[in-house]
């Protein structure tokens, strides 16, 4: 037996958004444009905020244009740029299931950084893995625009607050 490791890597962004296009994707309980609406209205900080560009079910991709706060020497897009935008589409994948929940908050991050991400902006891919009553575990998979392999890959865990 062979395992074909190209038929299950992650799809590009691109290929992510024509699926998606095609309503291939099933839908989410919070749509892009409310994601959208939420993060501007809840985090001002215009330069560090990323972009939702899809919600479907357990699922969520977003984008940050890189700018020169973003990049360490050599036009490499930052460990904490990757570490944010991971750490946001976990949270917009969250919301894909449990709509906006203010206070659910990241209990545990983790990233393997594989290669340099460098390119003129970075894409997260988040996909639920598991929703529990109080955690959410959540697998990204991060890629400079336009890149074929990931630069890093990130496990992020959610606790999810309780209902008094």
């Amino acid at each position: 037996w062979r395992i074909n490791y190209t038929a299950l890597s992650w799809p590009r962004s691109d290929d992510v958004v024509n699926a998606c296009e095609k309503e291939i994707c099933m839908p989410s309980e919070v749509s892009v444009d409310e994601a959208n609406a939420y993060l501007i209205a809840n985090f001002e900080a215009v330069s560090t905020r990323s972009n939702v560009d899809i919600m479907a079910d357990s699922r969520a991709v977003m984008s940050l244009v890189a700018r020169p706060e973003h990049l360490r020497p050599g036009g490499y897009i930052s460990g904490p740029t990757q570490m944010s935008i991971a750490d946001s589409a976990a949270y917009m994948a969250v919301m894909t299931k449990l709509g906006i929940v203010p206070m659910a908050v990241t209990s545990n991050l983790s990233i393997n950084f594989l290669r340099p991400c460098i390119g003129d902006a970075v894409i997260a891919d988040a996909r639920l893995i598991k929703l529990g009553r109080s955690l959410a575990v959540v697998e990204v998979d991060i890629k400079a625009r336009g890149a074929d392999k990931s630069a890093s890959h990130a496990m992020v865990t959610y606790a999810i607050p309780q209902e008094s």
